[in-house]
């Protein structure tokens, strides 16, 4: 089994050797780049399973580099950001980043979060394993991480496909944003409700008039189902 790689994009060196050196040691195949050009360039040239990316760079800064991942491939990604604002991070979720992570941060979290990330885009999932449900018009498939409307193929960031895949799987059940995120971004994951709503509303600006069998329902004052007519 071939190493998975993970393209760590900083133009911090000091910060770039010590990710560097964590994740080799924990067996991941590491490439690392100064700015948000190069970062491009060698998400081009490689195959890349998850990219560590900062927000502040030259040439190119991560909400940038981060639209255009977007544009071509749901590949995880990770921010890093030096603030800290709320506005940054729902920003980069909106954007299409899987998790973000705070400067200063121990390297031992960094770790813990991309095998999480990993672990919840499917790596390790098994050929045999079909996770997949369906409704009219509706195909949501966890084993090939795709989601098809009307027959489409429509490109959705992995977490955005996460929460609606547990939410279809368990029809008309209201889940408060606390038990999403518990559930869906997992206990490695130390977010705000701000979170969950960001990720239904691109779910919605995909699936809203699609059909009228099932839809995303706001439970006001509590949280959200996938609410399926009976």
């Amino acid at each position: 089994m071939s190493m998975e790689k993970i393209l760590v994009a900083d133009d911090d060196k000091n910060i770039g050797e010590l990710l560097r050196l964590y994740l080799e040691k924990d067996g991941y195949s590491v490439s690392f780049a100064r700015d948000g050009e190069e970062a491009l360039k060698i998400f081009q040239s490689e195959h890349v399973d998850l990219v560590l990316l900062d927000i502040m760079m030259p040439k190119l800064d991560g909400w940038q580099v981060c639209r255009e991942i977007r544009k071509k491939s749901n590949c995880p990604i990770i921010m890093i950001t030096a603030k800290g604002e709320t506005f940054d991070k729902v920003l980069g979720l909106e954007l299409g980043a899987d998790d973000y992570v705070v400067k200063p941060f121990d390297a031992k979290e960094i770790v813990a979060r991309i095998k999480a990330v990993l672990r919840r885009t499917g790596k390790s999932a098994t050929e045999n394993d079909n996770k997949e449900v369906s409704y009219d018009k509706l195909v949501v498939n966890m084993t090939k991480y795709e989601l098809k409307v009307d027959g489409k193929v429509v490109d959705t960031p992995p977490k955005e496909l996460e929460l609606l895949y547990h939410l279809a799987s368990n029809p008309n059940r209201v889940y408060t944003r606390d038990q999403l995120l518990d559930e869906v971004w997992g206990f490695e994951y130390y977010g705000d409700s701000r979170t969950v709503d960001v990720h239904i509303k691109r779910l919605r600006e995909k699936l809203e008039g699609v059909s009228d069998q099932w839809s995303l329902k706001t439970v006001w004052g509590v949280g959200y189902k996938f609410e399926v007519k009976e």
